[in-house]
């Protein structure tokens, strides 16, 4: 199964590029392609995977399926036999959610599939994704409603999307959390 990562940030961002990279550690470098990518950041994105200017839209995929948390169907195990593409990302986007894949989907045919009702970070849908396309289920999943990220004695960060619990651990790249820490404005 290839991912697809269609980038609809107004730029590719440095908290965009650590997601991606994570995501392309857990799927692996020849089975990701970012898209919607201008050129000038290309080099920035090609040591994880394959990148294109095009949209998923310009693609002419067959055996696609788009990850909404809108669908009405799961995505299942059996669903790695019936398709080829799975399309997430920057579509999955910001909180509260845009419902930017709706805009996705009116001009796509593709199937969708949810990974439950709640809203994902990109990196988080890859991971969910991934393992259940391995054989399994959404209820085999924990997650954590929302994650504080603690910059200083005085200061933190909540992101407000669930994040998976995995050996006691919350599955997050560690490299998003130094970044938080580093910068100097939110």
């Amino acid at each position: 199964m290839k991912f697809i990562v269609e980038h609809l940030e107004p730029e590719l961002f440095e908290w965009c590029v650590i997601e991606y990279a994570h995501i392309s550690g857990m799927v692996g470098k020849n089975n990701i392609l970012f898209t919607n990518i201008e050129q000038a950041d290309f080099s920035k994105l090609a040591k994880y995977g394959e990148v294109t200017e095009k949209k998923v839209a310009d693609l002419k995929l067959s055996k696609a399926c788009i990850l909404d948390p809108y669908a009405k169907q799961t995505l299942t195990s059996k669903d790695n036999s019936e398709f080829d593409y799975l399309v997430l990302g920057g579509i999955l986007g910001n909180n509260p959610a845009e419902k930017r894949t709706e805009k996705l989907t009116s001009v796509l045919s593709y199937p969708t599939r949810n990974l439950g009702e709640k809203q994902l970070s990109t990196d988080t849908a890859a991971f969910v994704a991934k393992r259940i396309l391995e054989g399994k289920t959404m209820s085999d999943f924990h997650f954590v409603e929302e994650v504080e990220v603690q910059i200083d004695d005085a200061e933190s960060v909540i992101l407000p999307f669930p994040y998976v619990i995995e050996n006691s651990r919350i599955v997050m790249s560690e490299e998003l959390v130094e970044h938080l820490r580093k910068r100097k404005e939110f």
